[in-house]
């Protein structure tokens, strides 16, 4: 058979790009390395690390830097390119610009255009004025009125030319065709473009009062559909807003240049070489339109329900606040569904803002953006919003947190909003009841809730909202095994549920080039590609742990996210291998996609089933992205203006009044925006390579390039000619120009002779298999739905507690970074996120010992844990015992008070908050789970006037992290710590060995002079407050004493957080110390006379500042506890959290 790489199109051209496929002796063939398993008698550890690549030069196991020119390993090889590219021409100019020949370009941009013309040609013979085309059978697709439960289509087809209003915005992009000698495509589509903007006005009105507001069909869009918010907002109000935008001159059109007017209600009149006055008429069917969807925002959450009437209301919905005054009845069959999606009701915002900012109607602007926020506010505490909500109670319907389908646009929404918003001043928010009634009954649902602040209504918010958003995604959805990809995931714990990837998510490649993350862009859409070029189409799910079609969700209905994504990477990088992606999407559409009636989605990708049905969206985003891919020099593609296409494709922008000045924007000051802290967010776009290789590809060059073609198995696919080009015949989906383990659409002369690639990320996995014990005893509660009853109980969203190592099953994977570490995936197969942590009890761990399961002493962190014993004898927080009895109660903290009256520290005030604050939540807990004590506790207790409660103090610990010191002067923590599982009573006596030291001394800062005698004799604790001088001087500052069990035992710095810029000298730590320090003693420990110590003091330092310092210097007791972790092979567990009765 020909082996060449033909790029064949459908008239059987080829174009300059040939070369024969690898075999598999060749160097770039991949090779996988096997499994290895090693099995033990006390546990069962299996281990993985696989990898592909050349075996030419050693490569990183994880690349960090992908974008590396593919230059060879010899002169001669160098040469022999020099020789290659001048042979071709590419060096003829620079290479990102002559990859592919201008020509060439322009006949991609004419099949481009003749492929929008195929489609809507047909629909406006056909279909016009119903919503859309049946391809197949060359019929109108209309509503389905036998089936109203029929939401697929009947939640988008509104009844109301759907698929004209969607085109518009195409029609005129189209409108700046570059001039051309044999077509006229600018000329031609300008009057198509006029010409469908009069059909419409013909049908449905120009939504003025009076006869001239009547159409063919009617009054504006009153028509009886129950259509779906978002569908309606995003097609039909978005296609009108966009389409007025380029008419009234406010988004280019080359050779257009109407007169310019800041009322965009009542512009003046533009005259049409069709005879066609233009006066705003599509602005005002796009008001008419979002009027009739405001009912659906009448919610006690401020989400939109998911449908509405377009005639009458939301009837359907009886629990909506729009029916407490008036209650409909009840519609025959069952209730309505709430449900909705975070994309279907957070991404309206552009849309509205647009057409609140146009009409002067603020009511639109508002409503969206609070249908935003009330979905971002509702957002887990690791950061992740799900993909299903319902509208009327607010609570999230499933767990599921994902980039793709119910949550796509959400994302897309935070990022554009803030651009649209930039430059412009806050809205206008205060409505007008307008002075007649022609717009119908005034309806306004932002009444039922508190306006929106400045900071909610501001770019910079919607901007912060996508930083974070972004970060949890990169955090939780992001993996880089194999090839970069993002997993759906828990909502709450991160923890993956499902492996597979969907079309939609193709979209999320070009929203991170908006966001400047180019390099992640990048490479995640390389996976697409690499699905695109095994299928010729992208089925709706792809399996990434079966390599194939998800579950038969096998369909294309023409979806534009992937050329999208395409376009916008095209547009950052320049790059010519997007040209040839575009090319082979162009290419397989038409080859497998036509008909002679327009262009059929594909029912499945396997076999080339088509669907009766053109989506309108195929002219109004795939072919739209298409041309401009095509066309560098189009307007749209130099306005320098925050301009933004929506989620439909529609360019929509801000127009600036000539009056309107530039005024300072507010910045943002939300604290409860925030979730992670990053330096990193991006605020500039990267520049472009300022050198290619020599094949003038720098995608084509990247060290990962065949590790997507490698999750697909590409290299595997059969060379039998019944396998590939099947030309027309849908049965073969897979055309010969994708089928090649070479870059997968790139002309020989692009590909580099020598390069290699980097090994492909796969973690080290191993697993951990504990002896089971038939006799153990295993419990749980309700809230382990998640995870059974099996050894494990949960404790919270980011914590699991194992009860029992008998039978356990720990499955971990080795993590890099700047330190490597175990990360437990799973346990007992339940997956778990990245932030989630396993605990266990360190009494059970005390007979284990093994080098792949090790208990550890931290050497840097310790647990400092301080005792307050409360006084509930009186429950009221505000009450206190008489004066006569003060003597009767052992336990009272005036000793406390006394002890910093000596040291000039006024601490009564804090010990009275803490116990009233303790006082105040025990009877309130009390309260509500009707506590009571057993008689015997409270029988030899002394009584006060009407004690309802025992005086036995309530025993409140306080633990801190203490970080240990470091240094030629350090010293061992003291041997009397607080026991391993040591447990304390909530009331009465406390064991002696668990807090051993009673006697504290407030130091200050310990800088200006030597401290008295006594506050090492007669003290076990000493505390200071960090700065001020160095650590080792603070210690020469105490007296030399004589040790014993009542003397100095500890000393304690405490941190002040609010403190920026300290004159001393540290070890910075990692995340494990939360941000603190470790003490460096870089001197020999010194006594104030300058004599070296006999008994060095142990130092340790905690955080907190002056809230800190007084909660210990008011405890009873205080002790330290050793921290301890897990290790594995030498290597930290990270995620194993050994409990000293804390957790």
């Amino acid at each position: 058979m020909d082996h060449r790489r033909a790029c064949v199109g459908d008239d059987g051209a080829r174009s300059d790009c040939n070369r024969p496929p690898p075999t598999r002796h060749d160097r770039h063939y991949y090779d996988e390395i096997d499994d290895s398993t090693d099995n033990t008698m006390t546990m069962t550890t299996t281990t993985s690390s696989t990898g592909m690549g050349t075996f030419q030069k050693p490569t990183r196991s994880r690349p960090r830097s992908r974008i590396k020119p593919w230059l060879g390993g010899s002169l001669n090889m160098l040469l022999s390119w020099t020789t290659l590219l001048v042979t071709v021409g590419v060096l003829m100019a620079p290479a990102g610009t002559m990859a592919m020949r201008p020509d060439r370009i322009k006949e991609l941009r004419d099949e481009t255009v003749d492929m929008f013309y195929h489609g809507f040609d047909n629909y406006m013979k056909i279909a016009f004025p119903e919503d859309e085309l049946r391809p197949v059978s060359c019929i109108p697709l209309t509503r389905d009125a036998k089936n109203p439960k029929n939401v697929e289509l009947n939640d988008v087809l509104g009844n109301y030319s759907l698929t004209l209003i969607d085109s518009l915005s195409t029609l005129a992009i189209l409108a700046s065709a570059p001039p051309d000698d044999d077509r006229d495509t600018g000329p031609k589509a300008l009057r198509d473009f006029q010409n469908g903007v009069a059909a419409l006005v013909e049908q449905y009105g120009d939504a003025r009062p009076g006869p001239s507001g009547v159409g063919l069909r009617g009054r504006g869009f009153d028509v009886d559909s129950k259509v779906q918010v978002f569908e309606t907002v995003i097609r039909g109000v978005g296609g009108l807003l966009s389409a007025h935008l380029f008419a009234a001159g406010s988004l280019p059109i080359t050779g257009y240049n109407p007169p310019k007017s800041d009322d965009h209600m009542n512009p003046r009149p533009i005259a049409w070489e069709n005879g066609f006055t233009y006066d705003g008429q599509l602005l005002r069917l796009a008001l008419d339109l979002g009027q009739r969807l405001l009912p659906a925002f009448y919610t006690k959450t401020g989400m939109p329900y998911p449908r509405v009437n377009l005639r009458h209301g939301i009837p359907f919905y009886t629990n909506s606040p729009m029916h407490d005054s008036s209650p409909v009845d009840m519609p025959e069959g069952p209730a309505e569904i709430t449900e909705t999606c975070s994309a279907g009701a957070g991404s309206l915002v552009l849309e509205f803002t647009v057409l609140s900012r146009l009409t002067g109607d603020p009511r639109f602007e508002q409503l969206a953006k609070r249908a935003f926020w009330a979905v971002w506010y509702r957002k887990s505490q690791i950061g992740l919003i799900g993909a299903g909500v319902d509208a009327e109670q607010g609570h999230w319907i499933g767990a599921y947190a994902v980039i793709g389908a119910g949550a796509d646009s959400f994302f897309e929404y935070a990022l554009k909003s803030h651009i649209l918003l930039s430059g412009h001043e806050l809205p206008n928010r205060t409505a007008a009841i307008p002075p007649d009634g022609s717009l119908g009954p005034w309806m306004d649902p932002n009444t039922l809730f508190p306006p929106l602040s400045d900071i909610e209504n501001s770019p910079d918010a919607f901007l912060e909202a996508w930083n974070h958003a972004h970060a949890a995604i990169k955090r939780h959805l992001y993996n880089e095994k194999d090839h970069p990809h993002y997993d759906n995931v828990n909502l709450w714990t991160g923890s993956l549920v499902s492996n597979w990837v969907d079309s939609l998510g193709a979209y999320y490649s070009g929203l991170l080039v908006l966001a400047g993350e180019v390099d992640e862009a990048v490479e995640t859409n390389l996976l697409y590609t690499a699905i695109w070029t095994r299928y010729a189409a992208l089925p709706e799910r792809w399996s990434i742990r079966d390599k194939t079609v998800e579950g038969g969700l096998g369909w294309w209905p023409l979806r534009p996210e992937f050329i999208e994504s395409t376009y916008h990477l095209y547009r950052a990088t320049k790059d010519p291998w997007y040209l040839y992606v575009g090319e082979m999407v162009l290419r397989d559409i038409t080859r497998r996609c036509w008909t002679p009636c327009g262009w059929a989605g594909l029912q499945s990708v396997l076999n080339g089933e088509k669907s009766d049905r053109m989506e309108s969206f195929f002219l109004g985003e795939t072919t739209k992205y298409m041309y401009l891919l095509f066309d560098d020099e189009h307007p749209l593609n130099k306005l320098d203006a925050p301009y933004v296409f929506t989620t439909e494709g529609h360019p929509l922008i801000i127009p600036k009044a000539a009056s309107e000045t530039s005024r300072r924007r507010p910045r943002s000051d939300r604290k409860d925006l925030t979730i992670y802290q990053d330096e990193a967010y991006p605020n500039t776009c990267p520049p472009r390579p300022k050198s290619t290789p020599l094949s003038g590809s720098v995608i084509a060059a990247r060290d990962d390039i065949y590790h997507a073609a490698r999750m697909l198995d590409l290299h595997q696919l059969s060379d039998s000619p019944y396998a590939i080009d099947g030309g027309r015949n849908s049965g073969q989906h897979m055309a010969r120009s994708n089928h090649t383990l070479f870059p997968w659409t790139l002309p020989a002369e692009l590909l580099p002779e020598n390069g290699s690639c980097a090994k492909v990320y796969a973690p080290t996995e191993t697993t951990l298999e504990f002896a089971s014990n038939a006799q153990q005893v295993v419990g749980g509660s309700s809230f382990n739905f998640l995870i059974g009853n099996q050894n494990m109980e949960r404790l919270g969203a980011d914590r699991i507690r194992v009860t029992s190592l008998s039978g356990l099953k720990i499955s971990m994977h080795l993590e890099d970074g700047p330190e490597r570490q175990w990360r437990v995936s799973k346990v007992n197969n339940v997956p778990l996120g990245k932030d989630e942590f396993i605990v266990i009890d360190r009494a059970i761990l005390g007979e284990v010992s093994d080098p792949r399961f090790n208990l550890m002493r931290d050497p840097v962190i310790a647990k400092l844990q301080h005792l307050h014993q409360v006084d509930l004898s009186n429950a009221s927080a505000d009450s206190t015992p008489s004066p006569e009895d003060d003597s009767d109660d052992e336990f009272e903290l005036d000793f406390l008070e006394r002890e910093a009256a000596k040291n000039n520290n006024v601490v009564g005030s804090r010990v009275s908050e803490l116990g009233s604050l303790v006082k105040s939540l025990f009877t309130q807990l009390a309260a509500s789970l009707d506590i009571s004590l057993p008689e015997t506790m409270t029988s030899a207790l002394p009584n006060y006037p009407g004690r309802t409660i025992p005086s036995l103090p309530y025993n409140l610990v306080i633990n801190q992290t203490a970080m240990l010191s470091t240094g030629l002067g350090s010293a061992p923590l003291p041997p009397a710590t607080v026991p391993a599982g040591a447990r304390v009573p909530a009331f009465g006596r406390v064991p002696e060995d668990i807090f051993p030291w009673t006697t504290i001394y407030a130091a200050g800062d310990a800088c200006s002079s030597v401290l008295p005698d006594s506050a090492p004799r007669d003290h076990q604790v000493i505390l200071i407050r960090r700065g001020g001088c160095n650590f080792s001087h603070k210690l020469e500052n105490i007296p030399a004493y004589t040790p014993s069990a009542k003397s100095l035992q500890l000393v304690v710095v405490v941190s002040d957080e609010e403190e920026d810029n300290a004159d001393y000298r540290a070890y910075a730590m990692s995340d494990a110390g939360q941000g603190l320090v470790r003490p460096l003693l870089d001197e020999v420990q010194l006594t104030p006379g300058g004599i070296p110590r006999r008994h060095p003091i142990a130092m340790v330092m905690v955080g907190g500042g002056e809230v800190a310092y007084r909660e210990i210097l008011t405890a009873s007791r205080v002790g330290v506890a050793r921290r301890y972790f897990i290790e594995s092979q030498g290597v930290r567990v990270r995620n194993i959290i050994v409990d000293e009765g804390d957790a």
